[in-house]
């Protein structure tokens, strides 16, 4: 199997390109980008030694799935979908917050809440929850949106106050984060999940808003199987989680959390190949899909081919 580590294109007008960590972005005349989502895979801020079989065409397809399924509810970047591995669409400009939503409290929300506080970004939590019960609604908890090092968390007061986005846009904001959160349990729910948390990052063309990036992938959501939820709860006992979690985990189990003086653990043919084995299964569970692996022999080439022929289009 071959896994795409990296590319280096030269795409017809393309006028820039950005590496991110799991993405290499072309900007095609100043106008539109094509987003190659590689195989790389990161964790703690870390992208890892060794890339993925197939997990940019399962973060890429499920992202384009919730994508089209939303766009009634607002308009996205995407224009094409012209590979297995790639998306096209508009340049917008991201607000600089990231739109956090939780239903349950999990994660970073209950690492703050056993730590003795009650609010997280502003927003007041009930006393005498547990780790991953349902909180009363929906909570939003906006992160800035760090070009380096880690996001932080901010409140919508500082937001407001220090002028990151205006009132009138965060009030719409709020509505779509709330709308989309909906919308993704309402589908999850059909498969047999819970959308536990998730992220949304929007920008702008003009005065338009649009949903950017990827939607509902286990890389930027949290999902719980919803059967045994209740019992695991009342038992006091770990939910079953449908993410990257057990990446993270097998990371700390052999001594790394991306801290300084870690080393990442070796990582097998073995080892990638169960976690891209996990990737599949987590594609086929959200999406309810059957996976098409497209085993080409040279995938770089058919990216080329593919992204080409689209571009031409524009």
């Amino acid at each position: 199997m071959t896994a795409i580590k990296e590319t280096n294109f030269s795409f017809p007008k393309q006028t820039n390109f950005y590496k991110g960590k799991v993405r290499d972005v072309y900007t095609i005349n100043d106008e539109f980008m094509a987003m190659v989502v590689t195989d790389r895979i990161s964790a703690f801020d870390v992208v890892l030694p060794e890339a993925i079989p197939f997990k940019g065409q399962v973060l890429n397809q499920i992202a384009a799935k919730f994508l089209t399924a939303t766009q009634d509810i607002v308009p996205n970047w995407v224009l094409s979908v012209p590979d297995e591995m790639v998306t096209i669409g508009r340049i917008c400009e991201p607000f600089k917050v990231e739109m956090v939503v939780r239903g349950y409290l999990a994660g970073h929300a209950w690492r703050e809440y056993s730590a003795g506080r009650r609010s997280v970004c502003g927003v007041a939590l009930p006393e005498g929850l547990k780790e991953n019960d349902q909180l009363p609604a929906p909570i939003i908890t906006p992160t800035t949106k760090a070009s380096v090092g880690h996001d932080e968390d901010i409140s919508r007061e500082d937001i407001l106050a220090k002028g990151i986005v205006s009132l009138a846009d965060y009030e719409q904001l709020e509505a779509y984060t709330l709308a989309l959160y909906a919308r993704g349990t309402e589908m999850a729910a059909s498969r047999g999940l819970i959308l536990v948390d998730t992220k949304y990052e929007f920008g702008k063309v003009g005065e338009e808003i649009f949903l950017i990036d990827e939607i509902h992938t286990p890389d930027s959501s949290r999902y719980f199987y919803a059967e045994g939820y209740q019992e695991r709860q009342d038992a006091n006992e770990p939910q079953k989680q449908l993410s990257k979690e057990f990446v993270r985990k097998w990371l700390i189990e052999n001594g790394f959390q991306g801290k300084d003086g870690q080393v990442v653990p070796v990582m097998t043919p073995e080892i990638v190949n169960s976690i891209s084995e996990r990737y599949i299964e987590l594609y086929e569970q959200i999406t309810g899909d059957t996976f098409q692996k497209n085993e080409t022999a040279d995938v770089t080439q058919r990216i080329e081919v593919n992204v080409t022929a689209a571009l031409a289009k524009l």
